[in-house]
């Protein structure tokens, strides 16, 4: 490992699930009753809050976006329901608000009867003013890879974006995936840089990889990803860490830094924000004694005391 990468990795302190509390229960017990998916900003004296729901049967249902003063107890402020994005699912959002106040939401929705995937955008003046009967796709994956998930920090005036990209010309590799890198000049029109993260062969995470949160650094870049290493284990994704002198060239480092201590073990979709005292609030997904899963959060000090001088996933002033 080089002296950057050192540097990089330092400054990702792994969560610790023990310590978090729970912020929405999942909608029920077992295996496909979810609540997750988180992507946080803070705005003010307040954290918003965007968050995925799925119940047995009824896949990823609705996005809620919700506000807390607390950062702990949330009031939903607006619920999305799939059929309002016309899809058959949706997955893990991004919640950002822009230089000049607007707030954005990219949602992913898949695409009735096929393993497609695609990214729209709904836009407001306020998080509880968000119409779906605006929404634009801006990532519109195609025949060959779906597309999802978007991870999407601004810096140095830049828009950067990480996603979750899924081979669909093979029906039994669908499942499969690995992180592309995008940017762009306004957050809207994306320019595909290529991939930033894969698979590693017989590593933990060699069936698929997703970059979940992003720090830019003095170093370059740090970023937890969620990886697995079977088809299996879909939607039971372990925590690991990936960092890159480069947006979009990361390496991912050694073995996973976090799970759950359940059955299914599954750590995933991690989003950070600085509190502005020296502190950072993580939310994440995480496997319950019941196999559902539970949206949490911890506190802890800041991994990286100038995080709220430089973009990172769900900051304030990310966007």
């Amino acid at each position: 490992m080089t002296h950057d990468e050192l540097g990089c990795q330092a400054l990702l302190t792994p969560p610790e699930p023990a310590s978090a509390v729970t912020v929405a229960a999942a909608p029920g017990p077992g295996r496909e009753s979810w609540a997750g998916s988180p992507s946080a900003v803070r705005a003010g004296g307040e954290i918003v809050l965007a968050y995925r729901l799925r119940a047995p049967r009824r896949r990823g249902y609705a996005i809620v976006v919700a506000r807390s003063a607390d950062g702990v107890t949330f009031e939903p402020l607006v619920t999305i329901g799939k059929d309002e994005m016309a899809c058959e699912s949706l997955e893990r959002p991004a919640l950002l608000r822009t230089p000049d106040g607007t707030w954005r939401l990219y949602l992913s929705c898949a695409t009735y009867g096929t393993k497609h995937w695609r990214v729209e955008l709904v836009e407001a003046d306020s998080p509880a003013r968000f119409e779906p009967a605006a929404r634009r796709v801006v990532l519109p994956g195609d025949a060959a890879r779906a597309v999802k998930d978007p991870v999407i920090v601004r810096h140095d005036g830049l828009w950067h974006l990480w996603a979750s990209v899924h081979p669909l010309t093979d029906p039994d590799q669908t499942d499969r995936m690995a992180t592309d890198y995008a940017t762009s000049s306004d957050g809207l029109t994306w320019t595909w840089q290529g991939t930033a993260l894969r698979p590693r062969p017989g590593e933990w995470d060699q069936r698929g990889v997703r970059v979940a949160a992003v720090r830019f650094t003095a170093e370059g870049v740090a970023a937890y990803y969620d990886g697995r290493a079977s088809a299996a284990q879909n939607c039971e994704e372990l925590t690991g860490v990936a960092v890159g002198a480069e947006p979009g060239a990361l390496t991912a480092l050694g073995t996973p830094a976090a799970r759950s201590a359940h059955p299914g073990y599954g750590l995933r979709y991690l989003s950070i924000i600085d509190l502005g005292d020296g502190r950072e609030r993580l939310y994440y997904e995480l496997t319950n004694a019941a196999r559902s899963h539970d949206l949490v959060t911890e506190v802890r000090p800041a991994s990286d005391p100038g995080a709220a001088a430089r973009a990172s996933n769900g900051a304030r002033g990310q966007a």
